[in-house]
């Protein structure tokens, strides 16, 4: 992912402050934590999450091209269709800028495939085939594990997938692991979001419209913030509405802040300039993001629980929908 930073922004939040509404937002997180601890089970298993960050970094780097990404990629297939009512798979050669051919790999699990009203979740699994941000030099040619940055939004899907085999939702539900986000220069805009450029140009039928969509990128960090991501906030403000409205209501405040953020070049962003109301959850400020310490003794079982709840929430809530 790339950022435009916006000065303003920087200079307002330069410093962390206990402001009435982050303070209130803090007493929501406790709660929310609260009323968790003495309601109904979660849906979501945050611990299964974890384990499942830890078995895609156990096949090593997923990085297009390599063993370990096509080892990743079958595990992954097999893990949605034990769990969803079907699942596409769009398999394609990607040539880079500098010639290489990289076979690649989209995988779509639907729940629900035939109903009208639907919902996209989606998520990159390949990881970045150089830490170029690790701050020692020796070690930016490596490439990254990918255990947030990959890894925990996978997870996120995993378990929605999970909670939706045990109860079947009442809309259709798409979830949408692509390929390729993290290859290239995002610099440039060059050979990256591979996946979800492919998706775009080859949704799954003709007039395909989600209800609306959720890019789940970097949501498992152990001290979160997720802001308001710029190109979310103009392309589909009123799913940046629903995802957050939820998230506060379940008490987590403090955590899915109505700060504004900065516009990412992410998975989304192919999707929104297809029509699709799909916004990004990220939280870029990640001090591990694109440096081999990326790996999952860094991610939370805890956030991987309250973004899991967020996720499965939003899907529940459209049950008393009118048809």
């Amino acid at each position: 992912m790339s950022q435009i930073r916006d000065s303003l922004i920087v200079l307002a939040w330069g410093a962390v402050l206990c402001t009435g509404a982050a303070c209130g937002g803090e007493r929501a997180d406790a709660a929310g934590r609260e009323a968790a601890a003495t309601g109904a089970a979660s849906e979501f298993d945050g611990a299964a999450a974890l384990e499942a960050v830890r078995a895609q970094v156990a096949f090593g780097a997923r990085v297009p091209g390599t063993e370990a990404h096509a080892r990743a990629a079958d595990w992954l297939e097999a893990e949605l269709r034990r769990r969803a009512d079907t699942v596409i798979v769009q398999r394609w050669t990607h040539t880079t800028a500098d010639g290489r051919s990289l076979p690649m790999r989209n995988i779509l699990a639907r729940f629900r495939p035939t109903e009208a009203r639907r919902v996209l979740y989606l998520a990159h699994w390949d990881s970045r085939p150089v830490a170029d941000s690790d701050p020692d030099p020796a070690k930016r040619r490596a490439p990254v594990l990918g255990a947030n940055d990959g890894g925990s939004g996978v997870a996120i899907l995993l378990g929605v997938a999970e909670a939706l085999a045990r109860r079947a939702p009442e809309v259709g539900v798409d979830l949408l692991l692509v390929d390729g986000e993290d290859y290239g220069d995002f610099e440039t805009n060059t050979d990256v979001l591979i996946g979800s450029r492919y998706f775009a140009e080859r949704l799954p039928e003709p007039g395909y419209a989600p209800l609306f969509g959720v890019l789940w990128d970097m949501v498992g960090d152990e001290a979160p913030v997720f802001e308001q991501e710029a190109h979310s906030v103009r392309g589909a403000p009123e799913v940046v509405q629903r995802v957050w409205s939820t998230a506060q209501r379940l008490g987590h405040g403090a955590v899915f802040t109505n700060r504004s953020g900065l516009a990412i070049t992410d998975d989304h962003v192919p999707l929104l300039a297809k029509g699709l109301r799909v916004i990004d959850v990220i939280d870029l400020d990640y001090p591990w993001h694109h440096t081999v310490a990326d790996t999952p003794d860094r991610v939370s079982q805890q956030t991987l629980q309250l973004v899991g709840d967020v996720a499965v929430a939003l899907i529940r809530e459209l049950t008393a929908t009118p048809r």
